[in-house]
């Protein structure tokens, strides 16, 4: 009986050992890849709260293209439209303050990342809105690695 509580622990430590190893506090796998996304994000992260466009747009992909989450085409914004968009944006933007909470990175063999995070905002917009505005709520963002760099495809 007690080679068998030896055998039972002996393959328990080895299946321990095999397991992929997480990024600590997440359920994120511990790469390269996987530390250079949140990067990414915690980059967005501080980017928004310091209202830095141009922060921004060294995050994103050539082929950047978001909807807004509208269907009108006309709050698109993509790579070529961002240098004017971004600061105009921002600059009615007072105190905004980010927390991201990351819960997934699913990573593809192609270079391609999807990014499953819970956004928690508050921000002021002087002279249009009196109170403060918050928003929570789950988001996703997708990346690509272009050149050994990870950016963002979709998802503001």
């Amino acid at each position: 009986m007690n080679v068998r509580l030896l055998l039972a622990s002996a393959v328990l430590l080895l299946a321990a050992a095999c397991a992929p190893r997480n990024i600590p506090g997440t359920q994120i796998p511990d790469t390269d890849d996987s530390r250079a996304i949140l990067k990414v994000m915690e980059q967005y992260r501080v980017a928004i709260e310091a209202r830095d466009a141009r922060a921004i747009q060294q995050l994103v992909s050539k082929s950047f293209r978001d909807n807004a989450g509208t269907e009108d085409p006309e709050d698109d914004l993509t790579y070529d439209n961002l240098p004017q968009a971004l600061p105009a944006l921002l600059s009615r933007l007072e105190s905004p303050r980010v927390d991201l909470d990351i819960r997934q990175v699913d990573l593809k063999k192609n270079g391609v990342a999807t990014v499953i995070y819970y956004w928690n905002a508050s921000w002021r917009v002087p002279g249009l809105l009196d109170r403060p505005q918050r928003e929570s709520e789950l988001e996703q963002m997708h990346l690509q690695k272009e050149d050994n760099q990870w950016r963002i495809v979709s998802g503001f």
